[in-house]
């Protein structure tokens, strides 16, 4: 069966929403109206192979996941995750792509909306994987300040300049200083930037509040644990307040106590 024929084919099996046309190299590119987090459309593809069509996403969804981290590698957690997803949908992954092979003709339509459906729920772990980061680490900051014996309050809501308030993540609190404590973690390199925005905006927001509270210090807390930082992440906020990172915590110690 040619592409045209099998493009023509194809178009019947799918669901209304679902546009079919030829790809650019071989076989058929159905376009499907399900996302990405970043708006970018879904596309699966079907090709002809020797027992069968092959539907698969070229690698575009665990390639879009990869994109989230600095050096595009995966966690054994985040594969396991993908591992999940495979399994409860019976979709293959071979060579980063999400692949069915040996598909039959009358099968195409159903096999096209599990590939397409293992694509949305392969990129969705960005989310999961952000909000398990956040949870986790500061659960493991405030473990560790109650073992340090360091006073603290968690969650502190501070009214700035504008009138708005800010949640400040922990205000520890020593002989020498008070410190504002903004915990900047996640698993998604697509959300630093307005990780690290919202922290520069409450920093100014806020320094007002250091005319009357001379010994008070931002601190910038940054799970580096998570391979999503970049220089520039850092030098951002790092004009506003002092830079600590998780993976050095006796330094974070130093910084707050400032004995």
């Amino acid at each position: 069966m040619n592409d045209v024929i099998l493009c023509t084919a194809l178009q019947q099996a799918v669901p209304p929403l679902f546009v079919c046309s030829p790809a650019p190299q071989e076989g058929v590119r159905v376009r499907t109206p399900m996302l990405y987090p970043d708006g970018g459309v879904v596309d699966v593809f079907v090709l002809e192979g020797n027992n069968g069509y092959i539907v698969t996403d070229f690698g575009d969804a665990l390639g879009w996941l990869g994109l989230q981290s600095v050096t595009q590698r995966r966690s054994p957690k985040q594969n396991a995750l993908i591992q999940d997803v495979c399994q409860t949908l019976r979709i293959e992954i071979d060579r980063d792509r999400l692949m069915l092979r040996g598909v039959a003709g009358g099968a195409l339509g159903e096999s096209v909306l599990r590939v397409a459906q293992a694509a949305v729920r392969v990129s969705d772990l960005w989310f999961t994987l952000r909000n398990q980061a956040i949870q986790s680490t500061a659960a493991e900051v405030d473990e560790w300040l109650r073992e340090r014996e360091i006073v603290f309050e968690t969650r502190v809501s501070k009214q700035g300049r504008s009138t708005q308030n800010w949640t400040i993540d922990f205000e520890t609190r020593t002989d020498n200083r008070t410190c504002f404590v903004f915990l900047l973690a996640t698993g998604a390199r697509g959300a630093v930037r307005r990780m690290t925005e919202h922290v520069v905006a409450g920093c100014v927001d806020l320094n007002h509040l250091k005319g009357n509270q001379p010994d008070l210090v931002f601190v910038s807390l940054f799970d580096d644990t998570e391979d999503v930082w970049l220089p520039a992440d850092f030098d951002l906020v790092g004009g506003l307040s002092e830079i600590a990172l998780w993976s050095h915590p006796d330094e974070l110690e130093s910084l707050l106590i400032a004995a």
